[in-house]
């Protein structure tokens, strides 16, 4: 009975895997071998949510999710603690899944778990998102990552090509007022790089429509998307580079954040390996290494976010790698 139940739990709350097809979603189609990159990331997704719609424990999820693809194995993460988020927060969840699961094998994709668990807040009701708040103050910025991403990628016209923010965003309560839309344009400009299906003039035509002020976190987002998701070799690289300009410094950032990601999984691709040299001008491990040394110790943060001065701290260190203006 309580398979049955799981199973059934799995096929009302798990998105079908149509919904993942760039022609269902109306995304740029570069070229087939883009579309079947970005059709896979969006199915890993699903597959790890719903191996824990369906698993009796978190753990019984994770030897499941260990046997996804090594280049995909992170977005399968990511769809898990979707899943364990929205088990938090229905009324009768139990409200410890993602901690299990950060406990678990899901600490090695610390990155793309809590970004997994914006995607869960952006689907459950606001009154259940204290249910489903992750322990780290410093990573829980990347949750408002993973809703943009989800608001970019479900409701592209209004988000991506209408410029939507949502005025007074409630969420962190405790955190800057006026960071909150910078960190959900992180995920915006994330999943821009889906929508334009990883052509790098697509991309920056979508990004350069925005306001000024909101270009650096969304290059930033198109930045690490480029370097964990892939689809651009070095002549496309090279281009967004070029059309990048004065948002060099939060791309590169953003690409040690997304080689720091590869490299804890112990996942580092060969379009990680290439952005990460083109763009930070360092191994995906010496670019861990530079995040890693660069972390603030964990607190309340003030008016600007510890992990904002974490990603200005590691720009800036950055920049004496590359020279970003070249």
């Amino acid at each position: 009975m309580a398979g049955s139940w799981r199973a059934l739990r799995r096929r009302i709350l798990t998105p079908d895997h149509s919904e993942t097809k760039l022609s269902k979603r109306g995304f740029h189609e570069k070229s087939v071998e883009s579309r079947e990159l970005l059709e896979t990331v969006g199915a890993s997704f699903l597959t790890g949510y719903a191996y824990v719609m369906e698993a009796r424990t978190i753990t019984e999820a994770e030897l499941r999710l260990e046997g996804v693809p090594d280049p995909f194995r992170g977005f399968a993460y990511e769809g898990a603690a979707m899943g364990a988020a929205m088990l938090d927060g229905l009324p009768f969840g139990n409200g410890r899944k993602v901690a299990e699961l950060l406990a678990g094998r899901g600490r090695q994709h610390s990155y793309m778990a809590y970004v997994g668990v914006g995607w869960a807040m952006a689907r459950l009701p606001r009154f259940r998102w204290a249910a489903i708040t992750p322990p780290d103050p410093l990573l829980r910025w990347l949750v408002l990552d993973g809703y943009g991403f989800h608001q970019a990628y479900f409701h592209t016209k209004k988000y991506v090509h209408e410029h939507y923010q949502e005025p007074n965003f409630p969420w962190p309560v405790d955190g800057p007022a006026d960071y909150r839309n910078r960190a959900i344009d992180q995920g915006i400009g994330r999943a821009t790089w889906f929508v334009a299906g990883t052509a790098p003039d697509v991309v920056a035509d979508l990004l350069d429509r925005f306001p000024a002020h909101r270009r650096p976190d969304l290059y930033s987002g198109a930045g690490l998307a480029a370097t964990y998701a892939g689809g651009g070799d070095q002549a496309e690289l090279q281009l967004f580079w070029d059309r990048a300009a004065e948002y060099r410094p939060q791309v590169a950032q953003a690409s040690a954040f997304a080689a720091t990601a590869r490299v804890e999984a112990g996942l580092v691709t060969p379009h990680t390996e290439l952005a990460a040299r083109f763009f930070c001008d360092l191994t995906p491990q010496e670019a861990a290494a530079l995040c890693d040394k660069a972390r603030p110790a964990t607190g309340p943060d003030g008016a600007v976010p510890a992990y904002e001065l974490w990603r200005q701290r590691i720009a800036e260190q950055l920049a004496e790698q590359r020279d970003v203006t070249a």
